[in-house]
């Protein structure tokens, strides 16, 4: 089973989006047995929270669920018990990294770093922006190279 952790700076935006959209996409893919999928903060302001409106509204538009979905903090075993944490954004992978036992920093990767020609690319945050069509482009393109190199590579 192939762990992932989706981290943004409360949990409510981008990382739950990457959470659902690529539940729906292994679900889709007919791998929903092969993979763990979780999302979480750096921060603990929305602990408790569910998603942010834009992000349950945009999802919705694509079909894609986010029930029984809220937010919580990154813990120290989820260094451990994860293959791989994605941080939206260059503060996430610093906050992750100066919490992280030095034995998985190699888990830790950019989002967008995933992407052909989007490599060191922040996934900006639509609380901010408030453009969620965005967001979603950038998860879509992430995940959706994520999940390709994991079958290529890691899935038998």
């Amino acid at each position: 089973m192939v762990k992932l952790l989706y981290v943004c700076l409360g949990n409510i935006c981008r990382s739950p989006m990457a959470e659902a959209f690529m539940q729906h996409a292994v679900t889709k893919a007919g791998l929903k047995d092969k993979f763990q999928i979780e999302s979480a903060a750096t921060s603990r302001w929305e602990s408790g929270n569910p998603p942010h409106i834009g992000t349950k509204k945009i999802l919705a538009t694509h079909g894609i669920e986010t029930v029984n979905m809220f937010s919580r903090q990154v813990t120290i075993a989820d260094f451990n018990e994860f293959d791989a944490i994605y941080g939206m954004d260059r503060h996430n992978i610093e906050d992750l990294n100066s919490i992280c036992p030095t034995e998985f920093l190699h888990k830790i990767h950019l989002f967008m770093d995933s992407v052909e020609g989007k490599q060191g690319l922040d996934v900006p945050d639509p609380w901010y922006t408030d453009n969620f069509a965005l967001t979603y482009q950038l998860i879509s393109e992430g995940c959706s190279a994520q999940l390709k190199q994991l079958q290529d590579t890691k899935l038998d």
